[in-house]
This record gives C-alpha cells, structure tokens and sequence, in this order.
C-alpha cells in the first residue's frame, strides 16, 4: 500500500481558554463571583478595585476600554439619555453641583443606594455568632439547678436524647440501660427526674409524645383559663381523633356540643407541638439580588445590581511597565498577566450584558405577572428567551440558575418565570404557574366545613376552560404543601 499526503478542509468547535472562562462565570451566583473576583485580585497585580467617583469625568476612550462595571448598550445609553433629559441635566453640570446630587434621584427606590444609610453600628460579631442549641439552653437550667450527682448524672443522659424538636428521642429503658450498672439507678428516679427536667423551659420539653407535649403546656395555664379542663381531657385520652379530624366521635367522648369543641380546639391552637424549635431557630441565608425590577413613569424597568459586586478595572501603572521592562521572563509574565486581566474583565462584562438581556426579555414576556400577580403568568420555556436574545438554551440555562430579581412582589429567581403550558378550551395555553395561582386562591376562598376535593377544584377549572385532569390538580396541590381536603375540614 503506497502512502500519501492529503489535505483535507474542514471546522472544527474549539473551547478556547477565554470561552471557557465566560462560560463558566456565566453559572456563578452574585456571591460566588464575588469570591471570584476576589481571588483574582489577589492573583492578578494588573487588576485592581476602581474607587467610587474615580475616573467619572475621564477620557471616556479610556474608560470604555478599561472601566468594566458599566455595561454598555443601546437600551442602556437611551434610558440614561432619557434620564437626564427628564431631570433637566446636560453635560455641562455648574461648578458647585455634584454628581451625588443629580444621581440620588435617579437611584430606583428599590435599589441598595436608595435604601442604605451611614452610621449603621451594628456588632457584627453579634450577628455571626452562632446560636444555642437547645442542649446548651437545657444545660444551662440544669446548671441553675440545685440536684445531687446522682440525679445530674440521670439529666445529663435524658438531655442528650431529647431531639431538635423538643422531645425525648429514645424510650425510658433504654436511657435507664445506658446509665453506669454500679449506679443501681431505679426506673422511679429516672421518671422523677424526667418530670423534674419537664419543668424546664420551654414548656413541653422532654415529652413522650405528642398529647404529653400538649398536656405540658396546658399545665402551666392559669387554672381559670376556659375550657382548660376538658382539653386536659382532650389531649391525654383523644389526641389521634383530633389528627383524624374526627369530631363527631370527640364530642360523643367528651360529651360536649359544637361550640364545647370549638372551644377546646382555639385553646389547642395556642399550643406549640414543636417546643424546640423556638431556641434554635435556623440561621437566615440572604440573597443578593443581580437585577432590580421597578416601575417609573408607567414603565418596567431592569437594572443590574452594580452594588453586589466589586468593580474592577485594569491598573494603568502596572500596565504601563510591560513596555518598560526589559527582562524577557518579567516581560512575558507581565504580558501574560495583562492578558488574563483582560480577558477576566471582558467576561464579567459579557456577563453583565447576558443577564440583563435575558432579564429584560422576562419582564417583558411576563409584563402581566408584574401587573396582576400570578394568574397572569404566561407559559415560557428556554427556548423562548433563546430564540428572542438570539442565544443558545445552555446558555439561558446558565444565566437563569442562582440568579435573582427584585421585583415588588419580592425576590424571586429568574427560573420561577419559567412553566410549562396547559392548554385551555379556547384554544389558548395558560402556565403552570397560574393554575397553582388559581387552585391556591380556591382553597383560600373554601369553606373550612366543607374543603373542596380535587375533583370539585378540576371541575371549576374545567368551567374556567382551563384542561387539566385531577391527578394534574392533587400533583400542583402537594407542589404548595396544601393537605388533602380531609386534612383541611375544621370547625373554627
């Protein structure tokens, strides 16, 4: 076989360095990036962190090749432009203005700039420490209270077995098992420190079960409190009729009427089954928002959240060495850095221009959620926005994770304005969204006496011409935690 030589024309897809790079930044959540950016400046000497008011009347050449926490566009030139015009600025500012005068009142109100003041001393060591467990809120009593070693030794066993909620994880004997056989400790003094531990706070601490939870409670009422009796009574004998809602069968064994029962079960409802959780509570996650949604002069508008994270920008004086140094190492090195710093800062702004593009599209495509609520929300998938901005769907997928809006209905991720469709009678589609919309404000509207079913909810939305089967109705219901309509029956 001779062998030859061909040439052979052909494309090929390549990921290069700087592609990868956008890509993935594009992913990164507000806070992610934050620590990003963070890590390259410490890596990079030729970025650095552009301080407020810097450069704000400079060569505007430079500054668009270099100031990279604007991002520059069409529709952004024309709002700015339409800004100044409606407050009466021109370029020419006189010489005993400022700039903070004129830009406070084109901050949106729902921006950080708008809502933050000076002088705010809060500790922040306060705000950070982490907070006491219910065992160390447990001990701490135990430690206040004046108890022999014996029966300090018996606490400290019960203690460790109580659980997050409040109540006693692992059974008598077993806690009575695992106490020191040289101890000879006795079922009896096992139980009278439990009670004693039972006295503790929170009230209910320590419980069994559920109806000893309850009963704790109402103990520590004030005798003269109504009905109080009875629901002692309710609670220790009949507290699985109360979960099956089975009321008829509670006023045959309490002997009491309608209102007796509504009585005792408004007093039920003052009781916490949970006593636990109210020591602990869990640490709150805030979110920063990437855009900021708001309406001005009748208008919807989107800005990023310039706020959430530096602005960067490349250093003149390190830059400017790189034609100075005559090293060829020091000079490739330079080089080399200047490159990344370059690459970096034009994929946060790639970044910043993808976000906003995609989020204007939303809160156009989706201009009736923001007018009328969640019953307004149009069926939209990532095709839709992809075909609009002219992108591919991974990409809108990107985009759209951990990424947020703040909106006057809160914040909210840009994937929630995302749902499949359902089509309705009149040969239109509705979202997803919408019909959880629609069955939560049924529900809401029901009589507690008699729930609606979800074959009643797929009956009304079917004369609503809105489609959809009841296990479509039962799947959306348990999507919002809403109980069965057995569950929902009450007499209050």
């Amino acid at each position: 076989m001779k062998q030859s030589l061909q040439l052979k024309i052909g494309q090929q897809l390549a990921m290069t360095p700087q592609l990868q790079q956008a890509i993935r930044l594009l992913q990164l959540s507000t806070l992610d990036l934050t620590a990003e950016i963070q890590e390259n400046l410490e890596s990079n000497p030729m970025l650095e962190v552009e301080e407020e008011g810097a450069e704000q009347r400079g060569d505007k050449a430079q500054s668009d090749s270099e100031t990279t926490d604007q991002v520059v566009s069409p529709e952004t030139e024309t709002a700015a432009d339409s800004a100044m015009e409606m407050t009466g600025t021109s370029d020419e500012m006189p010489v005993d203005s400022s700039w903070e005068d004129v830009y406070e009142s084109l901050v949106p109100p729902s921006s950080p700039s708008a809502q933050s003041g000076e002088g705010d001393d809060r500790d922040l060591d306060a705000m950070n420490s982490p907070d006491a467990s219910l065992r160390d809120h447990l001990m701490w009593q135990l430690q206040m209270t004046s108890v022999s070693d014996r029966d300090r030794s018996i606490a400290l066993a019960i203690i460790d077995s109580i659980d997050e909620r409040g109540y006693l994880g692992a059974p008598i004997e077993e806690i009575l098992s695992d106490l020191p056989p040289e101890d000879e400790v006795e079922m009896n003094e096992v139980m009278a420190v439990l009670h004693q531990i039972q006295n503790f706070d929170p009230v209910g601490v320590a419980a069994r079960d559920l109806g000893e939870c309850l009963f704790l409670q109402l103990q520590q009422m004030p005798k003269s409190t109504q009905w109080l009796e009875q629901t002692c009574t309710l609670v220790r004998d009949h507290i699985d009729l109360v979960g099956r809602r089975d009321y008829k069968a509670l006023m045959a064994k309490l002997g009491c009427d309608e209102d007796g029962l509504r009585g005792m079960l408004n007093l039920l409802q003052t009781l916490n089954p949970a006593p636990g959780e109210q020591i602990a509570s869990p640490k709150t996650e805030y979110i920063v928002p990437d855009v900021y949604v708001f309406k001005h002069n009748g208008v919807w508008r989107v800005e990023l959240n310039l706020e959430a994270i530096p602005k960067i920008r490349i250093n003149n004086s390190y830059a400017s060495l790189v034609k100075q140094v005559e090293s060829p190492s020091d000079n490739e090195y330079m080089r080399q850095q200047l490159q990344e710093a370059r690459w970096f800062v034009k994929s946060i702004q790639s970044r910043n221009e993808t976000l906003l593009r995609v989020a204007r599209f939303i809160v156009d495509f989706q201009q009736g959620y923001f007018e009328n609520g969640e019953e307004s929300m149009r069926p939209m998938v990532l095709a839709d926005v992809a075909e609009a901005v002219e992108m591919h769907e991974s990409t809108i997928s990107r985009v759209t994770t951990r990424k947020y809006m703040h909106t006057p209905n809160g914040i909210l991720e840009l994937k929630y304005f995302f749902s499949s469709h359902v089509s309705t009678s009149s040969g239109g589609e509705c979202s997803a969204t919408a019909i959880r919309a629609v069955i939560k404000k049924l529900i809401a509207a029901e009589d507690s006496r008699k729930p609606l079913s979800d074959s009643k909810i797929t009956a009304i939305l079917t004369a609503q011409g809105i489609n959809v089967a009841r296990r479509t109705v039962a799947k959306y219901r348990e999507a919002m935690s809403i109980p069965t309509s057995s569950e929902r029956r009450q007499m209050l």
